[in-house]
């Protein structure tokens, strides 16, 4: 992860940052969850971060660009047929996303494609679809984001997003549309991943991939169990997402330095893969969560991937939980 990436995330998330460190200093113990719990909450705090925080862009090829900086890494698409996005941002964003776009000298906003529900990801919608955009996601995103959610880990509930917010075009399973040139296929990862509702969108000419919160790139995931999610689903989607992606391919990850390869993609696979093993190994010889977060599972990987909000004591209770 590049020092520049590495710290928009961090004002992204300085809530949780400044907790941690806190504790920490403090000499007090608390789960990720206790910590967003005691603070103002996960959601108003990002918002508060987004409405602050920096956007840079990063241009890739085929007219594509990334925005780095308002939750999840949005992909932009730019040229003849207007502007198309997968994934919203967090709508505190709005100017700095708009100033953007502006810069990279992008039409209206036409398309914009959600890779799951969650907030940090298609919070932006209502205000996209107000431009005229159409909204295409995977019908359970659509499912979610009618209905109050709860996510049990942030131990926060969401409320029903705003009609304006609801994506108008849904799919089942696959979906192929057309922007500024390209081919975009969309596919579902069936079973859960990260949620039950994550999507990919492969650029067909461009040969770029966003992967949405199935990669999370430099750092460990957060899986979201309370939606669907699982920790096999999610090596299963990375396993998809390697079966498509070329050596040359740029894949995009939810999270993490934006713009990234399929190398990077499988060192985040092969260590999900060795991290669940461990822990379901402790698991079945009956070791309780607390015991087995003393054991260190996730000892080897944690220089590398546990530097950020998602710890390894975390990280290993959402692993424990699924296997």
């Amino acid at each position: 992860m590049s020092v520049q990436s590495e710290g928009v995330l961090r004002r992204n998330f300085c809530l949780c940052c400044v907790g941690v460190m806190t504790l920490a200093a403090s000499g007090v113990s608390l789960s990720p969850r206790q910590v967003f719990a005691k603070a103002k909450g996960i959601v108003d705090n990002m918002r508060d971060a987004a409405a602050e925080a920096e956007i840079v862009t990063h241009k890739l090829r085929g007219g594509l660009a990334v925005l780095e900086g308002s939750g999840g890494n949005i992909l932009v698409s730019s040229g003849a047929d207007g502007t198309l996005l997968v994934d919203a941002g967090i709508t505190a964003s709005q100017p700095h996303i708009r100033q953007s776009l502006a810069d990279l000298g992008a039409g209206p906003i036409r398309q914009l494609i959600n890779t799951h529900w969650h907030f940090d990801h298609a919070d932006g919608n209502e205000w996209i679809a107000s431009d005229g955009a159409r909204i295409i996601a995977q019908e359970k995103t659509l499912v979610h984001l009618k209905a109050a959610q709860r996510v049990e880990d942030w131990d926060f509930d969401f409320p029903p997003a705003p009609p304006k917010a609801l994506p108008s075009e849904t799919f089942a399973s696959s979906h192929e549309i057309s922007a500024n040139g390209d081919t975009l296929k969309l596919d579902y990862y069936a079973g859960g991943a990260h949620t039950d509702s994550d999507i990919l969108v492969l650029f067909e000419r461009s040969n770029v991939l966003h992967v949405g919160d199935t990669y999370w790139n430099g750092i460990y995931p957060f899986i979201d169990y309370s939606t669907g999610g699982s920790i096999d689903g999610t090596i299963s989607a990375l396993e998809k997402n390697l079966g498509l992606a070329e050596r040359d391919t740029i894949i995009i990850p939810g999270h993490g330095a934006p713009v990234s390869n399929v190398v990077e993609m499988q060192a985040f696979h092969d260590m999900l893969v060795a991290i669940r093993d461990n822990v379901a190994s402790l698991k079945a010889k009956g070791l309780s969560l607390a015991e087995t977060q003393a054991q260190k599972p996730t000892k080897v990987f944690d220089e590398k991937w546990g530097q950020f909000v998602i710890g390894p004591d975390f990280f290993t209770k959402l692993v424990y939980e699924g296997v």
